[in-house]
């Protein structure tokens, strides 16, 4: 501890520009006369050599503070002033200055109130504030009353302490002058003096004046994050000012992120592509947006040159993805194709191979085609359906395509534009050749495969129900989330046709509610509330029907309170299906938010005991799984829900458990592709990915009459959340480019000090790589610089200018 000064020194002879008082030689100030005395030296006693210098130091302090002469009180305000500043910038406990100050806090304010107008009453106010911190009464708010009269200055130099406790009379000060009608400017402009030191004072948007380069980054992690635990509409604030901050620092690929995440009209992706000038970056943002699903014009704002306008729209259009995945496929050594009994290991079950064969082998061949289909999706081979059709092999596409039935032909020919994922140049010109067939079931499948092999890659390329379902869930698949005109008007034609099949019908608002998915669009949305409201009752109680609900919930799918006028509507519904409906679309416009309130009341819906024939329990127990799988605490809690569900729920809330869980752990952990909707460090959920997910699990919910039925072609709607979970580095030219990256689990650095790890157990590959569920990447060279902050997907490495070779 640094020698104090002398107590004894000559008030008189100090002067105001002394830096200390001057130096001790016996402390002279009394204690109180009377009884306490002896009281007050056994306390003396029991204090160290250096703690009573100390409080006999600021007791003196205290003498000098009500001097005549002003230098003398302004030299030790200013010394007690500095022993207090240094004792509470770290605070743990009381301080020392603040404890042995206490017993002349009453002396100091009634000293305080005879004091004129000047800086050296300022000076005591600023004094008194602190002293408040730990002898102000409840409800006085004496700390902010002195701090309001006290001096203009650093108020985070008094320790984050007192700030917080500032922070809090403040809150409790704008209520009561908010309630009473007085001014509250004053109060905030002492607001925006304390957001400087602590960041968190009702008005997060000065956030963006105070952050600097040096902690905008830590400042919007934080955002970013706890805007997942904020109710509504601050979540949404939270994230606009993460935005401002990205976008002020020139952060724009973090700038994108949440854009996409908060997509309206009201916060358009253009300005992010016009706020730079550098192409590479632009394509990289191209790459973000097209794994997110998004379609969007590149137009002349974007990109002047008529190349670069091509290049950028090539990639938002999803062209380079199938030729990325088959680079992936080749690196790791899995390009071979795979049979259906590769993946039934029929040869490891004793004495079943023989006889498996020869029972329900329509059937078994119509599971084949599925099995065949997703294990060889987007490798553009495998052992049934492309061998070339002059092969004497019985796997030959034509010999395979007859050996199922009917509606088995439709799945069959569509499970080519599945194996041909993503690369619509070489299926459209394997499956024209179905479309002249004379058996219509092949022609609808055809037509429903040219819809899954243009799935996510926007490129402009009879009158049976079956064909006609055939082209509409193509339609459907091929332009989800592109919110065409086009499409609406041709399908909005079957749902207004009285005359139009059942099935044709419910397919057209399926395929409707994909390409709008999150649109909110009310024309399409009044179409699909008119078929519900026209059709009879025996029609309603069609197990298939079920799926209209789904369709209109998709155009609110995790738009919240948007869904609230048609939820009045439906309440309207025939019983048959209103509490159907009501359910799905709650669930829907909530997915992915994490909102607990809607979580309780599906909880709700779950444990009653209806009468057999209610069918809106089992999306109630979807919708648990939706809505919780924003974030993990809150999917770990659904997850213990949904086991009590399973031991006392009734038969049709348990059938839906398993599809919950599943989407709770949805692509954990198996697999080349994976169909978890979530991307970029789980931070974007795709609407069109969840779409798709929530199409099939609603059809699953009622499995023998949909999948199990002849719906079973509505598993090929999974492709819309089918992505390859790769991580692909490529240089500005955007060849492949290998490269060191570090792989481990992803760990939540939110709010840590310093520079923590972002990943833990990792090791280290050469791209292109696998991501596991959980898994981040790291580049593991300083050579090259990637241009986007999350490595997933295809990442444009940039050489770094700053490195040099050894």
């Amino acid at each position: 501890m640094p020698p104090r000064e002398d107590p004894n020194g000559d008030a008189s002879s100090a002067s105001p520009s002394d830096p200390v008082p001057p130096p001790p030689q016996q402390p002279q100030p009394q204690p109180a006369k009377g009884k306490g005395k002896k009281k007050d030296e056994k306390k003396d006693d029991d204090l160290s050599e250096e703690d009573q210098a100390l409080k006999e130091q600021l007791e003196l302090y205290v003498v000098r503070a009500q001097d005549t002469d002003p230098g003398v009180q302004k030299l030790a305000l200013e010394s007690m002033r500095q022993e207090i500043r240094s004792a509470t910038s770290s605070m743990t406990s009381v301080p020392k200055p603040l404890k042995f100050l206490r017993p002349h806090y009453g002396t100091l304010k009634a000293y305080f109130e005879t004091m004129p107008e000047s800086d050296l009453k300022k000076y005591m106010a600023d004094i008194l504030s602190v002293l408040a911190l730990t002898m102000s009464a409840e409800g006085e708010r004496e700390s902010l009353n002195y701090r309001m009269i006290g001096s203009e200055g650093d108020i985070g130099s008094w320790g984050h302490e007192y700030v917080r406790n500032l922070a809090g009379e403040i809150a409790q000060e704008f209520q009561k002058r908010q309630d009473d009608g007085m001014p509250t400017d004053s109060l905030k402009e002492l607001v925006e003096q304390i957001v400087s030191f602590h960041m968190k004072v009702e008005k997060l948007d000065l956030l963006v004046k105070h952050v600097d380069s040096t902690n905008y980054k830590r400042t919007c992690l934080y955002l970013t994050s706890s805007s997942k635990y904020l109710p509504a509409p601050d979540d949404m604030s939270a994230l606009k000012i993460a935005f401002e901050i990205y976008m002020k620092f020139g952060d724009f690929a973090n700038a994108l992120r949440i854009a996409l995440l908060l997509y309206d009209k009201s916060l358009e992706l253009k300005p992010i592509f016009t706020a730079t000038d550098d192409f590479q970056l632009k394509k990289q943002f191209a790459f973000i947006i097209a794994r997110h699903g998004l379609s969007i014009e590149i137009d002349d704002d974007i990109a002047a040159d008529e190349n670069e306008k091509e290049a950028l729209q090539d990639i938002i259009s999803n062209i380079k993805l199938s030729e990325g995945y088959l680079t992936l496929a080749r690196d790791i050594e899995v390009m071979e194709p795979k049979s259906p009994e590769d993946i039934y290991k029929v040869h490891l079950i004793d004495g079943r191979g023989a006889t498996s064969s020869s029972l329900d082998s329509a059937r078994q061949n119509l599971a084949a085609t599925f099995v065949n289909a997703f294990v060889n999706a987007g490798f553009g081979q495998d052992k049934l359906m492309t061998t070339p059709s002059d092969s004497s092999s019985s796997g030959s596409s034509g010999n395979w395509l007859f050996k199922n039935k009917e509606h088995g032909k439709a799945s069959a020919a569509a499970s080519l534009g599945m194996i041909l994922l993503w690369d619509s140049d070489s299926g459209l010109a394997q499956l024209d050749k179905y479309l002249h067939s004379n058996d219509i079931h092949v022609v609808a499948g055809a037509l429903l495969g040219i819809g899954i092999v243009s799935c996510g890659v926007k490129s402009d390329s009879r009158d049976e129900s079956i064909i006609r379902i055939g082209a509409i869930l193509g339609l459907g698949i091929a332009y989800a989330g592109s919110q065409k005109e086009e499409v609406r008007e041709n399908l909005t034609a079957f749902l207004t046709d009285s005359q139009v099949p059942l099935e044709v019908l419910v397919f057209s608002a399926i395929s409707l509610g994909l390409v709008f998915v999150g649109s909110c669009n009310e024309e399409v949305a009044q179409t699909i509330i008119c078929v519900l409201m026209e059709r009879s009752e025996p029609e309603l109680a069609e197990p298939i029907m079920r799926l209209l609900p789904v369709a209109l919930g998709l155009l609110y799918l995790g738009k919240q309170e948007s869904v609230e006028a048609t939820a009045e509507v439906s309440k309207t519904f025939d019983e048959k299906i209103r509490n159907y409906c009501d359910v799905t679309l709650m669930s829907l416009a909530y997915a992915g938010t994490g909102n607990v309130l809607k979580v309780q009341k599906l909880l709700g819906i779950c444990s009653e005991h209806l009468e057999k024939g209610e069918t809106h329990q089992g999306p109630a127990v979807l919708g648990i799984s939706l809505i919780a799988m924003a974030e993990e605490l809150g999917a770990e809690m659904a997850v213990r829900s949904l086991e009590r569900l399973l031991q006392y729920g009734e038969q049709n809330i348990r059938r839906a458990v398993p599809l919950a869980l599943g989407l709770l752990c949805i692509s954990n952990p198996k697999g080349l592709l994976t169909l978890s909707p979530y991307h970029s460090d789980r931070f974007l959920l795709s609407p069109i990915a969840l779409a798709g997910l929530v199409t099939v699990l609603h059809a699953c919910l009622d499995m023998k009459s949909i999948i199990l039925g002849k719906y079973h072609y509505m598993l090929y709607i999974l492709t819309l959340a089918m992505q390859p979970r790769m991580l692909l580095t490529v240089d500005e030219d955007l060849k492949p480019l290998s490269v060191p990256v570090r792989v481990g689990q992803a760990v939540d650095v939110v709010g840590q000090a310093g520079r923590p790890k972002t990943i833990t157990g990792f090791q280290t590959h050469s791209t292109p790589v696998l991501l596991a569920a959980g898994e981040r990447a790291e580049l593991a060279t300083e050579k090259y610089l990637p241009l986007t902050p999350v490595l997933e997907g295809f990442v444009i490495l940039r050489k770094n200018p700053e490195y040099h070779e050894d």
